[in-house]
């Protein structure tokens, strides 16, 4: 079972939450063959750090008032959130350990 929650209705302050924990935020859409491609890395870091972090996924074709926030010219796209600013972004998919490396330093965490 995935721990990745799923933005709708443009709602990401729900899930950015009381701040107290990073989210990593993906930008994506369905049609997106490297979204595609990193979501098996997202999975895996999901269920990894589901104590520390929370994913979250924004599919910017159902959710363009955020797209057009964010900036989001280009999926995927990875933002961090550490107190509910935006705290890294990374543009294109990443492997598993790049991934979980690039996280781990936008977040402060320890590795």
């Amino acid at each position: 079972m995935s721990a990745i929650k799923y933005v709708e209705n443009n709602d990401l302050d729900s899930v950015l939450g009381d701040g107290t924990r990073p989210v990593l935020v993906d930008f994506y859409t369905e049609w997106c063959g490297p979204c595609k491609a990193m979501a098996p890395a997202l999975d895996d870091l999901a269920e990894e750090m589901s104590d520390s972090l929370t994913i979250a996924k924004v599919d910017i074709d159902k959710n363009s008032g955020l797209a057009a926030k964010y900036n989001i010219g280009s999926v995927p796209t990875l933002m961090v959130f550490v107190d509910k600013e935006q705290a890294a972004m990374r543009v294109g998919a990443l492997g598993q350990r790049e991934l979980k490396d690039w996280v781990m330093q936008a977040s402060g965490s320890p590795s």
